[in-house]
């Protein structure tokens, strides 16, 4: 697992031991920051459900001003900081020791882009989109990896289904703000 490319351009990541993380592909992880490509630059990124924290690194090297790391297990908690000091990527980050719901519930922070690549088969993501849309920009933009067959809600707040995209195993659905009409 490395990073694809920015300013820490083939830094080799760590994964937390185990099969509770499952890393982003390399296919999967490249369509994500396609489709972010242009909302990336000086962004405040929540990369929820963290792992290793390679979605949110990835986004820092691209360009991004900030990014908030959430997850519950200590092992990865210490990957994603060993990740980021090995990036020199440290300074733009923080690292939430706290499940997704809870760090939803307490932080006033509002997020340009949101990156969710829970454990499959959990039905995580539906269970933090209605508060994390409340937590985004209005312009802001939700990535979700879920497993290809996982049906995800149509809507979230204001926030609606862009466009969804199959790679492998895996499905990216974004979600954006539905803009009234004439505007």
């Amino acid at each position: 697992m490395r990073v694809i490319t920015g300013t820490a351009r083939n830094a080799r990541l760590e994964a937390p031991e185990g099969l509770t993380t499952r890393p982003t592909s390399d296919m999967a992880k490249e369509a994500i920051f396609s489709i972010l490509h242009f909302d990336l630059e000086q962004a405040a990124v929540l990369d929820l459900f963290a792992g290793s924290g390679q979605l949110g690194i990835e986004a820092l090297s691209r360009g991004a001003k900030s990014c908030i790391f959430v997850d519950t297990s200590r092992e990865a908690q210490e990957v994603i900081r060993r990740n980021l000091a090995a990036t020199k990527l440290s300074p733009q980050a923080r690292v939430a020791a706290m499940e997704a719901s809870a760090f939803l519930n307490g932080t006033s922070e509002r997020f340009d882009i949101a990156l969710l690549d829970p454990p499959y088969g959990q039905d995580l993501i539906p269970a933090v989109l209605p508060k994390l849309a409340e937590k985004m920009k209005d312009s802001g933009i939700i990535v979700c990896e879920s497993e290809r067959g996982e049906t995800l809600p149509e809507r979230a707040g204001d926030f609606c289904v862009l466009k969804i995209y199959r790679y492998g195993k895996a499905k990216i659905t974004t979600y954006k703000k539905q803009q009234e009409e004439g505007k």
